[in-house]
């Protein structure tokens, strides 16, 4: 059972990773109108349920998307390091 708990603890882990990086993905996509392609909705897929509802409370800043920032800073100072902290006392309880 501590197996299985230790590999989902780090498969969270790495799909936190994953997201953060779609997230820059995705605003890279759309900073820069020459790369976008049908992939893109797939990003907007993964990006945007979690974008709109931040938008109607955080506009745009000088035509800049803060919720895309938001989203980001919370994943990594808050929610990345309560995983690793998490999967590592799983992982490596004595």
């Amino acid at each position: 059972m501590n197996v299985l708990s230790c590999e989902a603890a780090r498969l969270l882990v790495w799909l936190v990773n994953l997201y953060s990086i779609i997230l820059l993905v995705y605003a890279v996509v759309s900073w820069i109108p020459d790369l976008r392609g049908s992939w893109t909705r797939v990003l907007a897929s993964l990006v945007e349920p979690v974008l709109t509802p931040l938008r109607r409370i955080i506009p745009p800043l000088g035509g800049l998307d803060m919720s895309f920032l938001v989203v980001l800073l919370v994943l990594q100072l808050f929610i990345s390091p309560a995983i690793s902290r998490l999967a590592f006392s799983i992982c490596y309880s004595i």
